[in-house]
């Protein structure tokens, strides 16, 4: 199963490589995209609590 794995890992790992030599605008926009839904989990993450301290 191990071998699977990497198969997979390698396979994403070259796709991502592919995706940004050919469209980098693009993967750019995805990658900020991420970024900022993190950013927004953890603020509404922050906020949840620090209402539920409050309360």
């Amino acid at each position: 199963m191990k071998w699977v794995k990497r198969i997979v890992l390698t396979l994403v790992v070259v796709f991502a490589a592919f995706y940004v030599i050919t469209r980098p605008e693009e993967a750019a926009n995805i990658v900020q995209g991420a970024f900022g839904a993190v950013f927004s989990a953890t603020e509404a993450i922050g906020q949840f609590f620090s209402t539920l301290a409050s309360s």
